[in-house]
């Protein structure tokens, strides 16, 4: 029996219950684990049955810290690369990229039945990334562009066991509006994770503030929350202090474990892994900042070490 839409009406990690969810999964395969990904697509692995293991084994690291302290967990897809564009980078046709979207979900569906409980709810989230580049804007699409380019994943994801979506690494404004209008089409609840800058700013030069507010304006308060992702507290925590009612929009934060700019760790041909104990205190201090913050991973650099050290500090707070 499918589990299709299980918490798609509620989303459990809104009652303010810590849910945990994975690190950076392409560094990690790529640095740790001496797997290839192409165009960073960890979804490529799920061509085989080796690269499904991986998968599974990767996601189990982070699964069973959850179960051990007692809170909730957020299963993201590993296909923040498995859209049009980049599948056409990398060979895929129409139909195995869907299919490949929907096996990524079918994974995560078989560990939650393995580890859900009342004590761990599991979410399962399917993972959309930008377009263009994580970490660079390039040519901005109108909102209709980016309606359009995402509605065709997000259809797919309606259609699996996927209780919503998140949109990770958004660098602009219009992307971010543009892929919410496409869940609100498809009846799936979605998590806007913005990119930020040293300076805590969007690639474009905007503001958090000003990104969820015009989001929200443009969408009738539409994603369920908001996240901050790939950058280091460093980064932000300043621009959080500043105050404002629109703070309580985040909900989440997956951080790299890095203080470096995002141009040095395009350049870097090695893994910074930052301090595990320092990252988990910084997240607890996030937590002291934003009121509804209730999602923690992490983001480059970042692995079960790195959220296990999150989780202790968070819950001893």
């Amino acid at each position: 029996m499918s589990n299709l839409g299980k918490h798609r009406r509620y989303l459990p990690q809104l009652d303010g219950k810590l849910f945990l969810t994975d690190g950076g999964i392409e560094t990690t395969l790529i640095f740790l684990e001496g797997l290839e990904l192409p165009h960073f697509a960890a979804f490529d692995l799920l061509r085989d049955r080796a690269g499904w293991d991986a998968l599974r084994k990767y996601y189990e690291r982070y699964v069973k810290i959850a179960v051990n302290n007692r809170v909730g967990f957020i299963l993201e897809s590993a296909t923040w690369r498995a859209s049009a564009d980049w599948g056409q980078k990398l060979g895929y046709s129409k139909e195995a990229l869907a299919h490949a979207n929907r096996d990524s979900i079918a994974l995560l569906a078989e560990l939650r039945r393995t580890y859900e409980s009342s004590s761990t709810p599991i979410v399962i989230s399917g993972c959309l990334g930008p377009r263009g580049d994580g970490y660079d804007p390039g040519a901005v699409m109108s909102v209709k562009e980016a309606q359009d380019y995402h509605a065709e994943q997000v259809a797919v994801f309606a259609e699996t066991d996927a209780d919503m979506v998140s949109a990770i690494t958004m660098t602009n404004v219009n992307e971010a509006v543009g892929l919410t209008r496409a869940a609100m089409e498809a009846n799936m609840p979605v998590a806007i994770s913005f990119t930020v800058e040293t300076d805590g700013k969007l690639p474009t030069g905007q503001t958090l503030q000003e990104a969820i507010e015009a989001v929200d304006g443009a969408t009738g308060h539409a994603p369920a929350y908001y996240m901050i992702n790939c950058a280091h507290p460093t980064h932000f925590e300043s621009v959080l202090r500043t105050g404002g009612a629109w703070r309580a929009r985040i909900a989440g934060v997956r951080a790299n474990a890095s203080a470096k700019s995002h141009a040095e760790l395009n350049d870097s041909t090695e893994l910074d892994s930052g301090n595990p104990r320092e990252l988990g205190a910084q997240y607890r201090e996030l937590r002291r900042l934003l009121p509804k913050l209730t999602v923690m991973g992490g983001c480059c650099g970042t692995d079960h070490r790195h959220v296990e050290e999150i989780c202790t500090a968070c819950l001893a707070a």
